[in-house]
């Protein structure tokens, strides 16, 4: 393992400015989507619309600073037959890799999943990274709900976590380490603070166990929000304090940088969230963002799988790119968002 190298590319992910475009959805994930906009989902059209995104200039070369792939992505070919990895790379940009393989049911918690994936993890990450991936990343997903975060639930996918981390470093590969404390349901902040806090600690005890260095690694955790359902939601401000506050209290200051997940909040939700914890300020580490969907909504709307509207889209791509970067920075308000829109 080369630590120095591994902080090197964790430092570039999470550099001022710049954040990761999750561009990894399943082959069911990206079915619903294209669903959405009325695209079917063959090889070609995936192909098309994730080139369109690594080929968008601005905000490659300017806000991403890295792309996580699906194994379909990592391999495929640009139309004009660079792979597509090398597109990336040539936007000035670092390639990853999603290397987990879902959440299943957890046997006897009911309601609880446990991601799976491990399981001949080392071959792939070797194949993974001679295909040109530099880190890689994994989710773990807890939910809240009556009697359940479990122990059982937390302790098995945080050591999920952990193996899996070590498994990345050992292949010189910058493990994403995404364990996701999800907005469904009515719960409270109160609640999503408490669970995301529990979580977190347990995560960081089972990285220590099995020797991950956190100088080679970047967080990916949710913000503290309250249930998409709850009746009493919470101003941006309140979110970034008891976000801040509950990574203070778990995340030691050797880990270079976190990327929030945008886990359902709205393009602009996820903006201005992550703009008012920088303007909070006063911790260790870079924070930025590794959307999905707070990133790829409204280019996949211009898209609508039309040729003619690649630059369309490339500008929709752009403008939310450039409006969560200037939020790493603290730099983003209401007014320029409207003014650039």
């Amino acid at each position: 393992m080369d630590l120095a190298a591994l902080n090197k590319v964790a430092t570039a992910m999470t550099t001022p400015g710049k954040g990761i475009l999750a561009a990894d959805e399943s082959g069911g994930t990206i079915k619903k989507r294209f669903d959405a906009i009325g695209v079917e989902s063959t090889e070609e059209n995936r192909r098309d619309y994730r080139e369109l995104l690594f080929r968008s200039e601005k905000a490659m070369h300017n806000r991403i600073s890295g792309v996580i792939l699906f194994d379909e992505t990592i391999r495929q070919k640009a139309a004009d037959g660079t792979p597509l990895v090398k597109v990336i790379e040539a936007a000035g940009s670092i390639p990853g890799i999603k290397v987990d393989k879902g959440a299943k049911p957890l046997p006897f918690c009911p309601g609880e999943t446990i991601t799976e994936g491990l399981d001949g993890l080392r071959e792939r990450l070797i194949e993974y990274r001679e295909l040109g991936a530099k880190f890689c990343k994994w989710r773990a997903v807890i939910d809240i709900g009556p009697g359940i975060p479990s122990h059982d639930a937390i302790n098995a996918n945080a050591h999920a976590l952990a193996r899996y981390a070590a498994l990345c470093q050992e292949q010189d590969l910058v493990p994403i380490v995404e364990p996701e404390v999800l907005m469904d349901g009515d719960h409270t902040i109160e609640r999503c603070e408490a669970v995301t806090e529990w979580t977190l600690k347990t995560v960081f005890q089972e990285l220590y166990y099995a020797k991950v260095k956190l100088e080679g690694m970047v967080l990916k955790p949710n913000m503290i929000v309250p249930g998409a359902e709850c009746a009493t939601q919470a101003p941006d401000q309140e979110i970034a304090e008891r976000t801040i506050r509950v990574l203070k209290n778990c995340v030691p200051s050797a880990v270079p940088g976190i990327a929030f997940l945008s886990g359902g909040q709205s393009d602009v939700e996820a903006t201005a969230r992550l703009d008012a914890m920088n303007r909070v300020g006063g911790f260790p580490w870079h924070l930025t963002f590794s959307y999905g969907r707070a990133l790829q909504h409204a280019p996949q709307v211009a898209w609508a799988g039309k040729t003619d509207n690649v630059s369309a889209a490339q500008a929709a791509f752009s403008h939310r790119a450039e409006m969560n970067g200037l939020a790493t920075l603290g730099k983003w308000t209401p007014e320029i968002e409207k003014k650039a829109a």
